[in-house]
């Protein structure tokens, strides 16, 4: 038997032993980290906002934005907000679109936000979209802001949502008080909902 057989088969033996020692090590890590998923699971809320802040990379449009989120792009579809269409090349640029997005690119360019994913809802949309609510990190809710300033919508897509009460009052709010695009002579009632 040579050297290099030796140290070989001590090398296996070694490795053998760190693995075997490192399960037995790893069990109750492994039971107690199963145990807080439990619990998690037990507790979770309908909507989770995370503790991460990402940057927007770009604002789409009043509706949608890319941030930045494991260093790549993600899309996210704003959850309950619907603002006029501006960048779909199927449809002419809707009424207050402009003025929508311009308002989304000056609460958003190059600023940090943090995002809240709804049970509800789908993680995706049909577009491959990540699904959430966007929030400033003053706090501020990115979608209630837009409403409630006459800039879109509240949009329900199939069911129902953690905010669509305080969205859709939001909604009346901004009509009452002749927002934005409620306002007079503004888009002489062509306000309807079509969200993409």
């Amino acid at each position: 038997m040579n050297v290099r057989s030796l140290l070989y088969g001590a090398a296996v033996i070694f490795a053998t032993l760190a693995i075997l020692a490192g399960r037995t090590a790893l069990a109750p890590i492994a039971n107690h980290k199963a145990a807080q998923s439990a619990l998690a699971a037990a507790t979770i809320q309908p909507a989770t906002t995370t503790p991460d802040v990402y940057p927007v990379a770009k604002v789409i449009d009043g509706d949608t934005i890319d941030v930045v989120m494991d260093a790549a792009l993600t899309r996210i579809r704003i959850i309950g907000l619907d603002t006029p269409e501006i960048v779909d090349p199927r449809k002419p640029v809707q009424c207050f679109a402009r003025e929508a997005s311009d308002e989304g690119h000056k609460l958003l360019d190059s600023q940090y936000v943090r995002l809240e994913y709804d049970a509800s809802q789908d993680t995706y949309d049909k577009y491959g979209r990540t699904l959430a609510y966007v929030f400033l990190l003053n706090g501020t809710n990115y979608e209630k802001f837009m409403i409630e300033n006459g800039f879109g919508h509240e949009y329900t897509y199939r069911l129902p949502y953690k905010y669509q009460a305080e969205f859709k009052a939001a909604e009346q709010e901004a009509q009452a008080a002749k927002r934005g695009l409620w306002a007079d002579g503004v888009c002489l009632g062509n306000t309807t909902k079509q969200s993409t």
